[in-house]
């Protein structure tokens, strides 16, 4: 796959990532009156199949945390921590593919100062 059509692909994900999160999140604030993060987590363990999604997800989201920081420091992208950021304020729905989108910028970026 070429690099701009990645770099589509990851950009709306990223986008399919923010709006396919945020509408539950809304929808669960306005339910609660606002965001209660005990009450997030215990309605996410409610039952065997949403933990099991929380258990996969939250291994996923380890996994590129310790990837991003070593992808940062051996691509020398600047600002890791936003993702960071994105992944635990956003989604890592959303977060997880802006990274992509960014690291194919960085990748086509030190490619042409290559050349």
């Amino acid at each position: 796959m070429a690099s701009q059509t990645r770099q589509w692909t990851y950009g709306i994900l990223a986008i399919v990532g923010i709006l396919a999160t945020w509408y539950f999140n809304v929808r669960f604030m306005g339910e609660h009156g606002g965001f209660s993060l005990a009450v997030f987590l215990t309605e996410a363990y409610a039952n065997p199949a949403s933990s099991s999604i929380g258990n996969d997800l939250t291994v996923g989201v380890i996994a590129f945390l310790v990837w991003l920081f070593a992808e940062c420091r051996r691509l020398e992208m600047s600002r890791p921590w936003v993702y960071v950021l994105l992944t635990f304020g956003i989604a890592f729905a959303f977060a997880f593919p802006l990274f992509l989108l960014m690291r194919e910028r960085r990748l086509v970026s030190l490619a042409s100062a290559a050349a």
